[in-house]
């Protein structure tokens, strides 16, 4: 979509141009470069909706469930650093949003999320398809409005894209009423931001960074954990430049992978739960730890009062201050956006006097790798993710869904890009994974996207394979297909006695036909030699393809720290 000024495209509106609030909200949408906005029409947003009639500039797609369309918003956001924009109608419409409301708000993701509402003079009665979405939603929303009257909604809208993506981004609400949608006035576009208690993010505070520099020069084993901040602060490349400075080992969050080239000599992959051997011990043994952009969210961490035991200081790099101290106690604190902070970093950073520290933490890496027991009668999830890497060379945008299949991506496909994963971290979605990446794929039409789920989490938004085979959107859809609900398995087997309790998945549909129902080329594989001829036919095959990779059940996620236990308490599966 050309993009559109908003001095241009006053100019091409009417002096005094009566409209409704319907169309002031798609005019001003339009004025904030929105490119497409997933969405669910319905009863109490129809004057919306018709509002589209005719309107060529403005992009709607038709999701098959609000989930999908909130979940598709927030792969937009994600894979572009653009606000991601969602609509649905009043009462189960809205409530249908408020689990990727939650997801994105975990994840600072930036939404603006517009719902409607009975009218004004029936709210508060209980009316037909009536829910105070706002209430029902205010822990888990950066700011909401209400709109009680259209000439609020100029300015509303311009500022709930501001707070949505400024500072720690997050998702914003804005619930507007049926009968605020049908008011009239005359459109006056909205360009002044002016919120009473909202406050820029402050420059960083350079004696802040001095000291830490200054802690680096006395370390001797210091590590960065680099987090989600990272990507959002489109900060990769001054953390790369930082690191090739100071030669500090660097560990990625599950939401930080992509935002420090996984290729990197002093890149030790993914701490906690699921971490490797190399990262989980180098945490463990380091003097210095740098936490830049990362919450030390309790996967990292695990057991708290044994975190990080050697640890003479702690620094902490942070946009947001109540993140500071909040699950560690913090040294060394710096509030402010990840890039501005590491651009003046690296105008004073100096290499670290670690050479024998960086000695031991590669001699790591190379004596417990990720490892795996390959077959050659089975077809191993783990094999799977080395194929699809080895084919994109690690260049694709990757969605997952969550589970075992999450954790496999994180170990075995090597990001070089930011943006490169999108996937939900904090709250854990499952379904997010599919949606998200039609999302993706709208953002970056010129990129491949690779969708990659489980068999339980497939199921739940497979029906936004319509939209894939309808609007011809090309996503690669990967099933890792166990028959089990792996994780909940896994956990089962070594936490609760093999004590399996409702974990199978056996009762599935057949995947290949349920994708041609929907008009998609479905394949499936279940042995190494099958695996490659399909996913290369799926490559070059233009348009939506569902590629089933049918692996066994019993395959487990190693390494594993397990809840309550510390990071250097590792079980290592078959090769302990």
């Amino acid at each position: 979509m050309e993009k559109v000024s908003k001095s241009t495209y006053h100019s091409h509106q009417q002096a005094q141009d009566l409209i409704t609030g319907s169309e002031v909200l798609l005019r001003s949408l339009l004025l904030e470069e929105v490119e497409c906005v997933f969405g669910y029409p319905g009863g109490n947003v129809l004057y919306i909706y018709d509002a589209m009639v005719g309107n060529p500039d403005f992009k709607h797609i038709l999701t098959r469930h609000e989930q999908g369309a909130i979940h598709a918003a927030d792969g937009y956001a994600r894979s572009t650093g653009k606000v991601g924009v969602c609509i649905a109608t009043s009462g189960p419409g809205a409530t249908n949003l408020v689990t990727g409301i939650a997801t994105a708000y975990f994840d600072s993701v930036p939404l603006v999320i517009i719902t409607g509402n009975v009218p004004t003079a029936v709210m508060g009665t209980d009316a037909f398809q009536e829910a105070d979405i706002m209430s029902i939603t205010m822990s888990i929303t950066k700011h909401s409005y209400l709109v009680r009257d259209v000439h609020d909604l100029p300015r509303i809208i311009h500022e709930a894209f501001h707070i949505a993506n400024t500072g720690r981004k997050g998702p914003v609400l804005i619930d507007i009423p049926k009968d605020v949608s049908n008011q009239k006035m005359i459109f006056d576009p909205s360009n002044n931001i002016n919120i009473r208690g909202y406050s820029e993010v402050p420059s960083p505070d350079h004696n802040e960074i001095d000291q830490f520099i200054q802690a680096i020069a006395e370390s001797q084993r210091p590590i960065i954990i680099a987090g989600g901040g990272v990507v959002y602060s489109n900060a990769s490349q001054e953390l790369l430049e930082f690191v090739n400075i100071t030669k500090i080992p660097v560990t990625t969050t599950l939401l930080g992978l992509g935002g420090f080239p996984s290729a990197h000599e002093l890149c030790l992959g993914m701490p906690g739960h699921h971490g490797t051997y190399a990262a989980n011990t180098a945490i463990q043994n380091a003097d210095l730890i740098i936490s830049i952009g990362s919450r030390f969210d309790d996967r990292v961490t695990m057991k708290l009062d044994g975190f990080a035991p050697l640890a003479q200081r702690i620094a902490h790099i942070d946009i947001d201050p109540a993140e500071i101290g909040k699950n560690i106690h913090t040294h060394l604190a710096c509030v402010g956006d990840i890039k501005a902070v590491l651009e003046y970093a690296n105008t004073k950073a100096m290499p670290a006097e670690s050479s024998s520290w960086i000695k031991k933490v590669q001699q790591n890496k190379i004596m417990y790798p990720l490892r795996y027991k390959d077959s050659d009668t089975e077809l191993k999830p783990q094999f799977v993710l080395e194929m699809i890497n080895e084919t994109t060379q690690g260049n694709a945008i990757i969605t997952t869904d969550v589970g075992q299949h999450q954790m496999w991506v994180a170990q075995f496909y090597k990001f070089q890009h930011p943006r490169s994963l999108i996937t939900s971290g904090g709250l854990g979605t499952m379904g997010f994974g599919f949606p998200s990446a039609i999302g993706a794929q709208i953002g970056n039409p010129d990129r491949l996207v690779v969708s990659i789920n489980g068999d339980g989490g497939m199921q739940m938004c497979a029906q936004e394979m319509a939209i894939c085979a309808i609007q011809h959107i090309p996503v690669k859809i990967v099933v890792i297909n166990n028959q089990v609900l792996g994780m909940v398995k896994q956990q089962q087997q070594i936490m609760y006695d093999e004590r399996f309790s409702h974990i199978d998945l056996a009762g599935s549909p057949n995947f290949v036909k349920l994708a041609e129902a929907y008009g998609i080329k479905g394949l499936s594989a279940s042995n190494k030699e099958d695996a490659l001829r399909i996913w290369q036919e799926a490559l070059e095959t233009p348009g939506p393809v569902l590629v089933e990779f049918v692996v066994p059940k019993e395959e487990n996620v190693y390494p594993m720290v397990l809840p309550g236990t510390t990071l250097d308490q590792m079980i290592m599966g078959e090769f302990e």
